[in-house]
């Protein structure tokens, strides 16, 4: 489970592949000069020439021509510095400036000298000290020179079209676009050694990797399903939480198959220009065609694959249903996507467009549920491989006491045990590190505050409420511990978990939820006569658990057996539901609430002395283990079967 994700060939490819094989490089000499090339040859020219004019003219505007007679005059007042001839056209440079008979001033300049003249220049030249020199006094850029700065604008040029060329290589069909035509796909070889990700990597999901057997042994054994008259899965869609594992199944297919695997994030196709998204998918199945059999991986799907019909651009078609309208097309459509299976992930299954999860698309929806107490401890060994561990760790108790969690919790609780173990300095993860672990992961880090004693005592009453309640309600989750330690956003924390994983839930064990959670608050009623704000938590999970009882599980006469509020409902409350049957809800929540609250006060003033002694023995300790909050509360505990499941 540690095996990196495999890389991308290209920054502008936005899937990666593991397994696939490697193009061979390509031979010398390159391409035909064809297409665009010729119109990008012939704009460098263009260039060139332009800016040999434009230099040309800014070199002689720098050194007019005189007259000759000027130049004459000039040498007689004694103003000529050194002059250089080559026939009779002659360069020279003035002591002094003078000004241009146009305007402005010049010290260097070019004349020529009339073929009939007679006037003993060279006398004259000596006479007046002038310097006859062998080089240019106006030295001239050369060829090279001039080359090099007129291929400046060039190489601009070039760079801007192959920019724009590659942005618009995907709407315009691949690198052909607007650079010539497409190349050809060339012949590959497959990589050997390549260690891949298999089913040996992946744990506590046991029945889901039975459904993906059946994809394993189709892609390794086709001919014998042909020969049926059994097709080929076009896709498996992995709906789940997050964390669960659903990447690295779909990497454990691939691997466990021996079938190259590309995969990539769905939101990597998504781009401001409209039809990107689609060429990209287009190149995508392309790329999986030719070294079929393969598998494609798709990630959050929902990002793309949202039912369709609202939220389109002012145009009709915005970039994501393009996006999803090739996928549907490229799976079941004309062309077909033979060979090719598509993995798909996501955690909002509910929410995604009909066509892409009906048969013939995504023939299976596979459920990828967090794992059970024996997929736990199978997580954790896997995660602890490379972790020493210390003799005497108990990875089945930790498993025991993790319910709900995913693979992806645990190998964060793993990590974060062997930090700890490196803070202590130690030689390797012990049961204590992995317990220190679980209380950080689950409860939050321990904060530095000093809290005043009065208010340091409210809150060991407050948490022996929650403890003592639930060590006195009647199938409540066990007490595992109890601190008055700040952590994250709590003053205090109680922390309670079942012995074995469960699936379905009673009334009765509801209504124990509540009254635990209420714990808190009918203790402070009961010993201050007040209540404050550290219950905001608890009556969160109280206004859950009551608004599920009453709406969506039918434990209200009132309500009756029907479900008048969907699963989003704090989000879409009072929005499915007519008024009339709202007011019912919300009073038959507040008679349970209130009926539990009672039941609370009752309950912890009958047991007054247990309360008391709770509270004074963390206020001594800050914190009480499972163990010694039973002790100090007296009350026996009934060992479960700690086998059953």
């Amino acid at each position: 489970m540690t095996n990196p994700a495999p890389p991308r060939k290209s920054p502008d490819q936005p899937w990666r592949t593991e397994g696939a094989p490697e193009e061979p490089p390509k031979p010398p000499g390159g391409r035909r000069l064809r297409g665009g090339w010729w119109g990008l040859i012939v704009a460098a020219l263009v260039v060139y020439l332009a800016a040999n004019l434009v230099l040309s003219y800014f070199d002689q505007a720098n050194e007019p021509t005189i007259a000759y007679t000027e130049f004459s005059r000039q040498v007689n007042d004694g103003n000529v510095a050194k002059i250089y001839a080559k026939g009779d056209s002659i360069q020279g440079q003035l002591k002094k400036e003078r000004t241009k008979p146009g305007g402005g001033t010049y010290t260097k300049f070019n004349t020529e000298r009339p073929s009939f003249a007679d006037d003993d220049l060279w006398a004259n030249l000596t006479r007046h000290h002038v310097t006859v020199t062998a080089e240019p006094v106006v030295q001239h850029r050369g060829f090279l020179a001039n080359l090099l700065i007129s291929l400046a604008p060039m190489v601009l040029l070039v760079a801007v079209w192959v920019f724009v060329a590659r942005r618009m290589r995907a709407g315009l069909g691949g690198p052909g676009g607007m650079l010539g035509r497409k190349a050809p796909p060339k012949p590959v070889e497959l990589v050997p050694g390549q260690k891949r990700t298999t089913f040996d990597d992946v744990a506590g999901i046991d029945e889901v990797q039975g459904e993906l057997h059946d994809v394993v042994d189709f892609l390794k054994n086709p001919d014998a399903y042909r020969r049926m008259g059994a097709k080929m899965p076009r896709g498996v869609l992995l709906a789940g939480p997050p964390g669960t594992g659903k990447t690295l199944l779909a990497r454990a297919v691939a691997g466990e198959a021996g079938v190259p695997f590309f995969s990539a994030s769905a939101s990597e196709f998504i781009e401001m220009i409209v039809g990107v998204g689609a060429s990209r998918v287009r190149e995508l199945f392309a790329e999986a065609r030719k070294v079929a059999p393969s598998i494609i991986f798709i990630d959050e799907i929902d990002t793309i694959g949202r039912a369709r019909g609202g939220g389109a651009s002012v145009s009709g078609h915005d970039e994501r249903e393009q996006t999803l309208n090739q996928i549907l097309t490229e799976m079941d459509g004309f062309s077909g996507a033979e060979g090719v299976i598509v993995l798909a992930a996501t955690n909002r299954a509910d929410i995604l467009d009909p066509a892409l999860t009906r048969p013939g698309r995504f023939d299976r929806v596979v459920q990828v549920s967090p794992p059970d107490r024996g997929g736990r401890e199978a997580i954790l060994e896997i995660h602890t491989r490379d972790i020493p561990l210390a003799p005497g760790v108990d990875l089945a108790q930790v498993a025991r006491t993790t319910p709900g969690m995913t693979g992806a919790d645990l190998a964060n609780l793993a990590n974060e045990a062997a930090l700890l173990a490196v803070k202590r300095k130690q030689d390797a993860v012990t049961q204590s590190n992995l317990s220190d672990a679980l209380e950080k992961v689950q409860l939050g880090a321990e904060r530095p505050l000093v809290i005043p004693a009065e208010e340091r005592r409210r809150t060991a009453y407050h948490e022996s409420g929650h403890a003592l309640l639930g060590m006195l309600q009647p199938g409540a989750d066990p007490v595992r511990k109890v601190t008055i330690v700040p952590r994250g956003r709590a003053l205090g924390v109680t922390l309670s978990t079942p012995e074995a994983d469960r699936y379905a839930y009673t009334e009765e064990y509801l209504r124990g939820r509540i009254i635990g959670a209420l714990g808190g608050m009918a203790a402070e009623q009961v010993v201050y006569g007040v209540i404050t704000t550290g219950s905001e938590s608890d009556l969160e999970q109280v206004t859950g658990i009551a608004r599920g009882m009453v709406s969506r599980w039918g434990m209200s006469e009132r309500v009756g057996r029907l479900s008048a509020l969907p699963n989003d409902a704090q989000q879409a409350y009072g929005l499915a539901a007519a008024p009339q049957t709202l007011d019912v809800i919300d009073g038959e929540m507040r008679r349970i609430v209130d009926e539990c609250y009672q039941a609370a006060c009752r309950k912890l003033r009958d047991h007054r002395d247990q309360l008391d002694a709770l509270a004074q023995a963390l206020l001594e300790n800050e914190t009480l283990e499972e163990a010694d909050a039973y002790r100090i509360a007296g009350i026996t505990r009934l060992a479960k079967d700690l086998d059953e499941s």
